[in-house]
């Protein structure tokens, strides 16, 4: 019986470079943990075990679900935030200059340390530390992307809507909404991977749970493997946020902007 050979899908020998330089990588990083001690590098499979203690015990994933929850309220916050205050020049005109000269680039300077170490001292150790330091740092990420977007909406349409009648509240979700939709989502898919660099640091400094908190410990304690699989841990969840979740929606919303009306 003849083998339909096209049916059958052979891996893509673009993605073979890819895979070649992952195992280059790993191989060079068994080969140098032989000749460093295990506090400073230790190899993969011992990272490895420390990674699969960390995903399949209930203490690990309290403390990775603990990051993911510090990482979901901070990106509510700061896009409900930054959405607000990307707005308010666009109804209140005499405030543009407060907001876009005067607010945005002073959260856009001030450093992270500098709020999760305020944040500290304000709210102490906690739950509320960790969300107040991420949420206001990605605040002005979220409020330069909105004001983009606000920045595009169609003036001629917003006159044509007055015209039959269209009140404020219908003007915003008719037209005003759907321009912002894609600034939103860019702004959202790049405070998510900012969201947990900064997050680990505050977990590190001002957390009683999280990875950050976890890896706090280990370094306390001299377990340098599950420092790396923290690390590992968390470039997985942003790789998979990113391949899972991000992409598949920016390529509908590709979609939706080239369908015809």
């Amino acid at each position: 019986m003849p083998v339909a050979f096209g049916a059958c899908k052979l891996p893509s020998t673009r993605a073979l470079p890819t895979h070649a330089f992952t195992l280059l990588v790993l191989a060079a990083w068994e080969i140098a943990s032989w000749h460093t001690p295990v506090f400073l590098l230790p190899g993969p499979a011992a990272v490895a075990k420390s990674l699969w203690a960390l995903i399949s015990t209930p203490a690990g994933l309290i403390q990775t679900g603990a990051s993911l929850f510090h990482v979901g309220a901070a990106l509510l916050a700061a896009f409900l935030a930054g959405t607000l205050v990307a707005l308010i020049p666009y109804y209140v005109k005499g405030l543009r200059l407060a907001i876009d000269g005067r607010l945005t680039p002073f959260l856009n300077a001030f450093p992270g340390i500098g709020w999760t170490l305020l944040a500290i001292l304000w709210l102490g150790l906690g739950l509320g530390t960790v969300i107040f330091a991420v949420g206001i740092i990605l605040v002005p990420f979220m409020i330069i992307n909105i004001r983009e977007g606000v920045r595009t909406v169609d003036a001629d349409l917003i006159e044509m809507a007055l015209s039959f009648g269209a009140n404020r509240w219908r003007q915003f979700v008719l037209i005003v909404l759907p321009s912002l939709l894609p600034f939103a989502f860019s702004a959202i898919r790049i405070s998510f991977g900012v969201a947990w660099k900064v997050t680990l640091t505050a977990e590190l400094f001002g957390g009683t749970r999280g990875l950050g908190y976890t890896m706090n410990v280990a370094r306390q304690e001299l377990e340098t493997p599950q420092i790396y699989a923290v690390i590992v841990l968390i470039v997985t969840i942003v790789y998979l946020g990113n391949r899972l979740l991000f992409d598949p929606l920016q390529r509908r919303l590709q979609q939706g902007s080239r369908s015809p009306v």
